[in-house]
């Protein structure tokens, strides 16, 4: 896309926002800029960092993994069902990241062992998490829901005593600040050890890799199986952190907004959290803009996703993927 479409959809979507905001007040627009405002967009960036970071190890692998959705969805469902059984939000989180980790491992084994092409494996993982969510919804909870489930809690109270900040960070979620924790931790990973050296030389150059005997497919089948495993931690979080029950396809597109702050952020830690935190801000602004008399709800609940269609117009084109994502490889 040209320089001119890509200002002329910017421009399209600031008229959006200036008509959302017409004829509001001036306590309006006080009320929508609060601390408020600035909390959601931690919370909802969570669980898109969550599965962003999954992405990206299995993308840095050479493997492109498009079912993060799915592998979210399964996060959620089985999260629920776990924590419900066991009275317990941990346990539940355990539940959580396994059945998102076997979904990364069977996305592994169609991509890596039998060479499939990794877009329409990751479609049918979405599929498969989609629908294995629907039939159990029905089976397990019935018409009348998952009910309400152990919440994940918030530990950092003795932080609301900072001046200023204090109000943004002293009630979030534990999980927000593992899923910063996370950043942090991969970046390290990837780019200050021996083993994120090998991944990426993995993803980008894999017959070079596998030369000099670096084990191409042991080291893919653990960077896609741990993007299941982050991405149903996401899932867990949107079910019992962000939210206290699970309904039917909950994520909402959030695994594909996910991959869209991968590409944004460059295919770097630090890079996929500004991306994550701008998708966050955008659908707690779009929350906060509801609160005006005259602003279309339904409206504002598409600012997420035009957000991430005028991120990835900006990005795309100059971002540049590790050169053997999407490649499978076979030994010679």
């Amino acid at each position: 896309m040209t320089r001119r479409a890509q200002i002329g959809l910017a421009a399209f979507v600031a008229a959006v926002l200036l008509v959302m905001l017409w004829r509001t007040q001036s306590h309006s627009v006080a009320a929508i800029v609060s601390t408020g405002l600035f909390v959601g967009a931690f919370q909802y960036a969570t669980p898109l960092t969550f599965g962003a970071l999954g992405g990206l190890f299995s993308e840095r692998s050479g493997v492109v993994n498009i079912g993060l959705e799915g592998m979210m969805l399964m996060g959620c469902f089985w999260g629920v069902v776990v924590s419900q059984k066991s009275g317990s939000w941990e346990i539940g989180l355990l539940g959580a990241m396994a059945a998102g980790g076997l979904l990364g491992l069977i996305h592994a084994v169609l991509s890596i062992h039998l060479r499939a092409n990794q877009v329409i494996s990751g479609t049918a993982v979405n599929i498969l998490g989609l629908g294995i969510t629907s039939y159990g919804t029905n089976a397990i909870f019935g018409s009348g829901g998952s009910g309400d489930v152990p919440r994940i809690p918030s530990v950092m109270h003795f932080l609301e005593k900072v001046p200023l900040i204090g109000d943004v960070i002293g009630g979030l979620n534990l999980m927000i600040y593992v899923a910063l924790a996370l950043v942090f931790a991969s970046w390290w990973l990837l780019f200050r050890t021996r083993w994120g050296l090998r991944l990426r030389a993995v993803g980008e150059h894999p017959r070079a890799a596998d030369t000099v005997g670096i084990p191409v497919f042991r080291i893919r089948y653990v960077a896609v199986t741990l993007s299941g495993v982050l991405a149903g931690m996401g899932g867990a979080y949107l079910a019992f952190g962000l939210g206290s029950q699970f309904s039917e396809n909950m994520t909402a597109g959030r695994g594909f907004i996910a991959l869209a702050a991968l590409i944004f952020g460059k295919w770097k830690p630090w890079g996929l959290l500004a991306a994550c935190l701008l998708f966050g801000f955008s659908q707690a602004l779009g929350d906060a803009l509801q609160t005006i008399e005259h602003v279309n709800a339904f409206l504002v609940f598409t600012l997420p996703y035009i957000f991430t269609l005028v991120a990835l117009v900006g990005v795309i084109g100059r971002s540049r993927p590790p050169a053997a994502a999407g490649l499978p490889y076979a030994r010679q």
